[in-house]
């Protein structure tokens, strides 16, 4: 984000500290969403200036002319159009390319894409020219078309008919408000970028359905154990993208696209905690778009109990801030009866215990960034008010600092950084 953007945001003090405790709040969730806005905005319009001319003359500029005549149509389908989570991964992408001195090409064709969707969906009258790649035409939010003859393709406000077989709608979630992304080409890091995840190609009709139940499963019980976190999760997710088989992880979630996970298919109550996971990484990140917490850098050195590689700050923080919101959703859900929630709650929180006397006592820590690990550490602290039975905790203590010191002999060097 720009300076200016950035300035445009203030995060009081209390806002700062729910956010710290992961709780939802409505004062959080705005301001997730608003960052979110705004970055996307400023992005879109770094793209239109990075393209030739300006975005002012070719194709680029017709592309912007028909997303403008959407937008006086019809404001909010241009918006949830410009704001999927998948557009970002294409901005941000298309403004690498623009700006480097090899490589492939930017995709600005892409744009006319956009723009053709918020067209429809804005339900004007348009004719618009694309060029279908690979025999098919994706339209973001919408889903693609599979043109019967190769080369450019005239679209109008009639070619978009889901019952027709050359149209593939995208899949659409129970409840209508995500969807479960298979189609777009940006929905995961272009294939010629690394990544640690890989998505899974278009699922069959049974896919879509497996899908749907594990989805109606995972938000009842969190409906059910933690209906917070439940709504948060509905207000702050616009689409699940399915990782392929065989991938090690069980969700992530990309900077570049807010407002999606990746995740695999898993049972309905592993899938619920990998949304209050991944959500927890989504808020942090708009959070730290518009306030800085700390000015360490990316040298991996910090022992993270839930992994086995060292760490830098920046991920450390991440992973203790979305554990803490796990340890906090066992604790709900054993309180409700929940089998074998308890030893999750306090192996979790044992983990979070661990490591916040690290964070909080790092020196590159910002005053806000210590007022954020501050109110994270209150938050594991008041979890004593309800504690599993027996000695499960200090169990699960005693578990983790065996981990603690094992990782030390296998990295002696880093030994200093992994002290409590």
């Amino acid at each position: 984000m720009t300076a200016a953007a950035l300035a445009a945001f203030t995060v009081p003090s209390h806002t700062l500290r729910a956010l710290a405790s992961t709780e939802p709040s409505a004062d959080g969730t705005r301001l997730v969403r608003d960052v979110r806005r705004s970055k996307r905005l400023v992005l879109l319009r770094a793209v239109l200036d990075g393209a030739p001319g300006g975005g002012r003359s070719g194709e680029t500029a017709d592309h912007w002319a028909l997303l403008e005549e959407a937008e006086r149509h019809d404001p909010g389908a241009v918006r949830d159009v410009l704001h999927y989570p998948a557009t970002g991964v294409w901005a941000e992408e298309t403004l690498r390319r623009l700006h480097a001195p090899y490589g492939p090409p930017p995709d600005l064709g892409h744009l006319g894409a956009l723009a053709v969707a918020a067209a429809l969906r804005a339900g004007i009258a348009f004719t618009h020219t694309l060029r279908p790649l690979h025999g098919r035409l994706v339209l973001p939010t919408l889903g693609l078309l599979r043109p019967e003859r190769p080369g450019r393709l005239a679209v109008t406000e009639r070619s978009w008919d889901p019952q027709d077989p050359a149209t593939l709608p995208l899949h659409t979630l129970p409840g209508g408000g995500t969807a479960l992304d298979d189609l777009d080409p940006y929905r995961a890091p272009c294939p010629d970028r690394p990544a640690p995840v890989r998505p899974a190609r278009r699922l069959t009709p049974k896919g879509h359905k497996r899908w749907d139940t594990q989805w109606s499963g995972a938000l009842t019980l969190l409906q059910r154990y933690d209906t917070a976190r439940a709504e948060e999760t509905v207000q702050l997710l616009r689409s699940i993208v399915p990782l392929a088989g065989g991938s090690r992880s069980s969700g992530a979630t990309l900077p570049a696209a807010p407002g999606s996970v990746l995740a695999r298919a898993q049972a309905p109550p592993a899938l619920a905690a990998t949304l209050v996971h991944e959500v927890q990484h989504g808020k942090l990140t708009a959070l730290a778009d518009v306030l800085t917490l700390h000015t360490a850098d990316r040298t991996p050195r910090h022992w993270a109990p839930w992994r086995s590689d060292p760490r830098p700050l920046e991920g450390l923080l991440h992973g203790a801030y979305a554990h803490l919101a796990l340890a906090g959703y066992w604790q709900r859900a054993a309180l409700y009866g929940a089998r074998g929630a308890w030893a999750q709650h306090a192996r979790v929180r044992a983990q979070v215990a661990a490591v916040l006397p690290v964070l909080r006592a790092h020196d590159r820590l910002t005053p806000a960034g210590r007022e954020f690990t501050d109110a994270m550490a209150a938050a594991e602290r008041a979890m004593d008010d309800l504690p599993p039975p027996g000695d499960q905790h200090a169990a699960a203590r005693r578990a983790v600092d065996r981990e603690r010191r094992a990782w030390c002999g296998e990295h002696p060097e880093l030994a200093p950084f992994a002290a409590v």
